[in-house]
């Protein structure tokens, strides 16, 4: 299998090693080697080159530790859970659906905890380590908890993803765009989930790295100028209606996409092509990669639509590796109802309307004497209701002769005596919204085993050995600088082409040992795209020979235009 393999080299040679290994190690942590660590944040360089320079978004950065009011806001602490299980006999905990999953076979996401329990007992789900009995499957929240100050009397959560620190920026970041819409702001950095028991290497992990726009749009207007330019491009698309009915996913162009009502509008359906474009250039390719609709039951308690870009793996099948949310208003009405603030944006129009409306007028000489003390709390309930709820309270007096309000927890009675009706025109100049949000949110430990995996080349013969075949925008090594021989003339003019290169950006491995073969094997191994040799010749005639990764094509070239010819190479 190619994962096997893969992870060998990969923790072999300084991508991928297990944290805390000299103390038996932690499952759900992963270290990134200094090949990783650089591949992961090439990744990362090229994700904001896509959004913030290609899309003209802005990037922030928020703090990890998160207070949890504002986790409650966004239904973290009630909603963030997983179904988790014990066993009777060893006492190990599992995540309930993963274990029924590789039991049965079947898709049980979005069940309750009853529906599993039945399950678990139909198909005499034990435990996968002794065999005994299961335990009856409850709810446990992913977040890890901790506490704020030294006298630890505020409770804080290590953020369960980077979105919520956008979210309560929204007045600032609105002022920032001039209040106009739309307009994004990402941001990349650390989450946390406590998994039950993450048994998939980077694929779960208990502290990751997300990468995450918030684009935030006008509800009543969800195009995308860009939208023409990519109606053609086609995409693979499990819907709801292909999953339910059992089918194999479609192709299908973006723009049939959007006339047929499988994606609810141009701004997610861009998105959806732009992970596409991403992936693409880290080399993934397209025919390991679908594009799967949530399900009714399992769409988060925030989404209008979700989908999710799968991946697919020979260890854990098709794996998502980034979502596609329209978030709707949820966020920024949740917020703004905990934390008393507009979360809203005033859109103009373009010329001021004269509309006709019905005003309630507190009549002053009964409104006194009838709610005393009250009086100036009902008389602010009046200015403040719409239109409709005027219309209400009139239809009730009309009818009852009274209308009760309620107004911070206490009923009042509003007779016909305490207010007139009139009908009044009014110049209006805009109106306040509450944006919709559409994220793309990418996993970008995922996406690196990806890269990984999909770039893993395994030799044909036993001459030849296995590599990784990195594209030139994230390879770790760009050039590889080898004297043909260990000899102090060829090591002094390699070692200074090695330092041009370097001082002008290139990453460059500069290696002494062994046969020019190993060395281009060693290279050739951890993806190094292109090798410089230096050789006797170059002593006489100032060149060097340039060989390619993939072709094993080689050719000279003048030590003057050695920086040309790399810096077109790489661009």
């Amino acid at each position: 299998m190619n994962h096997e393999k893969m992870i060998n080299i990969s923790t072999k040679r300084g991508f991928l090693w297990p944290s805390f290994e000299i103390y038996s190690g932690v499952s759900g942590f992963t270290d990134y080697g200094p090949l990783g660590a650089i591949l992961k944040n090439n990744i990362m360089q090229l994700w904001r080159k896509q959004y913030i320079a290609g899309e003209g978004f802005y990037e922030i950065e928020s703090p990890t530790v998160t207070p949890e009011e504002v986790l409650k806001a966004s239904g973290h602490v009630d909603n963030f859970t997983d179904p988790m299980t014990q066993c009777d006999g060893c006492k190990d905990v599992f995540r309930a659906d993963h274990i029924i999953e590789e039991v049965t076979n079947l898709e049980v996401e979005g069940m309750t905890n009853e529906e599993l329990d039945k399950i678990v007992k139909k198909h005499n789900v034990n435990c996968p380590n002794c065999g005994d009995k299961l335990s009856e499957i409850w709810n446990y929240n992913l977040m890890f908890k901790t506490n704020i100050g030294a006298k630890g009397n505020k409770t804080g959560y290590m953020r369960p993803e980077t979105a919520q620190g956008i979210f309560i920026l929204f007045k600032r970041l609105s002022r920032f765009f001039k209040n106009k819409l739309p307009f994004g702001t990402v941001q990349l950095g650390k989450a946390y989930r406590n998994e039950i028991s993450p048994r998939q290497g980077v694929i779960r992990l208990r502290e990751f790295t997300q990468a995450e726009a918030e684009i935030f749009v006008d509800p009543e207007n969800k195009t995308h100028p860009k939208f023409k330019t990519i109606a053609g491009e086609k995409l693979v698309l499990n819907s709801q209606k292909t999953q339910i009915e059992g089918k194999d996913p479609i192709t299908i162009t973006a723009k049939e996409a959007l006339e047929n009502g499988i994606v609810a509008n141009e701004i997610l359906i861009y998105q959806i092509y732009l992970a596409k474009k991403f992936l693409k250039e880290l080399g993934i390719p397209d025919e390991v990669l679908r594009f799967r609709q949530h399900l009714p039951n399992e769409m988060a308690h925030y989404a209008i639509d979700c989908w999710d870009v799968e991946v697919k793996t020979d260890r854990y099948g098709w794996v998502e590796i980034i979502g596609i949310a329209d978030r709707g208003d949820y966020d920024l009405k949740s917020h703004s109802k905990y934390s008393n603030e507009e979360l809203n944006i005033f859109i103009q129009y373009e010329e001021p309307k004269i509309i006709s409306k019905t005003i309630a007028k507190p009549n002053m000489a009964k409104f006194g004497p009838s709610f005393k003390q009250n009086a100036p709390k009902v008389k602010s309930f009046l200015e403040d209701i719409d239109g409709v709820m005027v219309e209400k309270i009139k239809a009730s007096i009309e009818k009852d002769g009274i209308y009760e309000a309620l107004i911070d927890g206490e009923t009042f009675e509003i007779q016909s005596e305490h207010i007139t009706f009139e009908d009044v025109e009014e110049e209006i100049k805009g109106k306040k919204i509450i944006p919709h949000v559409i994220e793309p949110s990418f996993g970008i430990d995922r996406i690196l085993y990806s890269v990984l995996l999909h770039s893993f080349h395994k030799a044909e013969n036993e001459e030849d050995k296995d590599y990784f075949k990195l594209a030139n925008s994230i390879a770790p090594i760009q050039v590889g600088v080898f004297p043909l021989m260990n000899k102090n003339e060829l090591n002094s003019l390699a070692t200074e082409i090695t330092n041009n290169l370097r001082n002008s950006g290139f990453m460059v491995d500069y290696d002494t040992s062994g046969t020019i073969g190993k060395r281009y094997a060693r290279a050739d191994e951890i993806g190094v795209p292109i090798a410089i040799t230096i050789d006797y010749d170059t002593l006489e005639d100032n060149s060097v020979t340039i060989r390619d990764r993939d072709t094993e094509k080689q050719k000279r070239v003048n030590i003057e235009d050695l920086k040309e010819v790399v810096g077109n190479y790489f661009n």
